[in-house]
């Protein structure tokens, strides 16, 4: 797994990296199949105070990519709801992928006669 983590008007501290790699633990937990990860941390300076602080994610896993991102006051918020809207995208990611095994209609079809 590539993981990159870069600053735009932001130098990326070590702090900051191991908190968004201590986040990032939660999913690649529920899905081990992530090609590569670029995360973008942005800090704008026209927009208005309440969301200046900016997270985005993308995600590369095989045959779909996942892009999220979250905007707060607070870089540290944005990172926990980014991770949320992330978690939940790669699990519904995964059960889209799972094999369910689910009998098609016609082999029940043949099975009876």
């Amino acid at each position: 797994m590539n993981l990159t983590i870069s600053g735009h008007h932001l130098e990326v501290t070590p702090a900051l990296r191991e908190y968004v790699l201590t986040k990032l633990d939660r999913v690649t937990r529920h899905f081990d199949q992530v090609v590569d990860i670029n995360v973008l941390l942005t800090v704008e300076k026209q927009k208005e105070k309440e969301r200046r602080q900016r997270a985005e994610v993308t995600l590369h896993v095989k045959g779909r990519d996942i892009f999220v991102e979250q905007s707060h006051e607070d870089l540290y918020a944005a990172i926990d709801q980014l991770m949320d809207k992330l978690d939940r995208q790669v699990c519904r990611h995964k059960d889209k992928v799972q094999d369910h095994h689910h009998a098609s209609a016609k082999r029940i079809e043949v099975s009876a006669s």
